[in-house]
């Protein structure tokens, strides 16, 4: 399996790395992944959780025992929980979302996947994840794994990024373009505005 550059050349790409070949030797890929995407949740629901694993004044013990600790409360698998002691032993539980993400990179590319990040003004319906998709999917030429988000700052559309591609079709990137755009008619340049 080839491995992006870019991913091997970042530290949390080097731990997600030696976790999916850890995972792949043991036939639970599919079982880790499905642990990182409750660690991920619970980093997005818990300010204590990101404040453990982001505190530098933690002790590498104490850091330790409470990952322990919430990987036994979510019921993560030995290797999943092994490896979060290894970060907290070296100091890397900072990086788990970068790593997260590594893995979940790794893992989509060798089924032949792409995962798209897709962040609305509102949650979307099944019926319309479903439908984007299938419309994602047909412009890829590959199977697409939908990873979504909102932000009701983006008042409506949606944002969509595949690797490096982004899809920009939110109305605040409208609207801002619209301003832009009528500024420069009117001969106003942004510096002049404030």
């Amino acid at each position: 399996m080839e491995i992006s550059a870019g991913i091997q050349a970042s530290l949390a790409g080097r731990y997600a790395s030696a976790l999916f070949d850890l995972a792949s030797e043991a036939g639970t890929v599919t079982a880790v992944e499905s642990d990182l995407e409750k660690l991920r949740a619970a980093l997005g629901e818990s300010a204590d959780l990101r404040a453990l694993t982001t505190n530098p004044e933690v002790s590498r013990d104490a850091a330790q025992g409470a990952i322990g600790g919430v990987a036994g409360l979510l019921g993560l698998s030995p290797l999943t929980g092994n490896f979060l002691g290894v970060l907290a032993q070296n100091r890397r539980l900072s990086q788990l979302p970068a790593m997260i993400r590594a893995f979940n990179t790794i893992a989509a590319a060798q089924r032949g996947e792409v995962t798209a990040e897709v962040t609305s003004a509102h949650a979307l319906t099944d019926t319309q994840l479903a439908s984007l998709k299938d419309k994602l999917t047909a412009r890829e030429g590959r199977t697409v794994k939908l990873q979504t988000s909102v932000n009701p700052d983006l008042l409506g559309g949606l944002v969509v990024t595949i690797g490096s591609k982004r899809i920009d079709g939110s109305i605040l990137t409208r609207l801002n373009t619209l301003a832009t755009k009528m500024m420069k008619a009117d001969g106003v340049t942004a510096d002049q505005k404030g």
